[in-house]
């Protein structure tokens, strides 16, 4: 019965495990895969900017320093959005990798489970032997 539970529990990680490495796969995917559009403009990095309801509290030399290191890193940015869609195929690589380490760990896991669960019962049937032997000699 505990080995039946504990490979349940063993397999319901796993699905949750592959669903979850599913959908970042899926997800991650699509962004990148749509990250290149948002290179096109300059809005979403020239967007960054101090908030008006936070600018006076904020330091004018902070805000300054902000708006020059966006404007600085913007070409940079711009540029690794550009080349994201080429890199899809190792994104998938490298998830399915991670999936395939994760799934090998958690049969590990099964294994180190399925033996814990048989030493525990082959030392719960010596002591009750052995407290059966004392309670016959007496």
């Amino acid at each position: 019965m505990f080995y039946a539970l504990s490979w349940f529990v063993v397999l319901s990680l796993f699905l949750l495990w592959s669903l979850a490495a599913w959908a970042f796969h899926a997800v991650a995917a699509w962004t990148v895969t749509h990250a290149g559009g948002l290179a096109a403009g300059a809005g979403p990095i020239a967007a960054l900017q101090v908030p008006a309801w936070l600018a006076p509290w904020v330091p004018p030399e902070y805000a300054v320093a902000l708006n020059s290191m966006v404007a600085s890193i913007g070409p940079y940015i711009e540029g690794l959005m550009a080349w994201a869609p080429t890199l899809t195929g190792g994104l998938s690589i490298a998830v399915w990798t991670i999936w395939g380490i994760g799934t090998f760990l958690l049969i590990v896991i099964g294994f180190l489970a399925t033996g814990l669960i048989a030493f525990l019962r082959r030392r719960a049937s010596t002591t009750a032997a052995s407290s059966t032997s004392l309670a016959a000699a007496r």
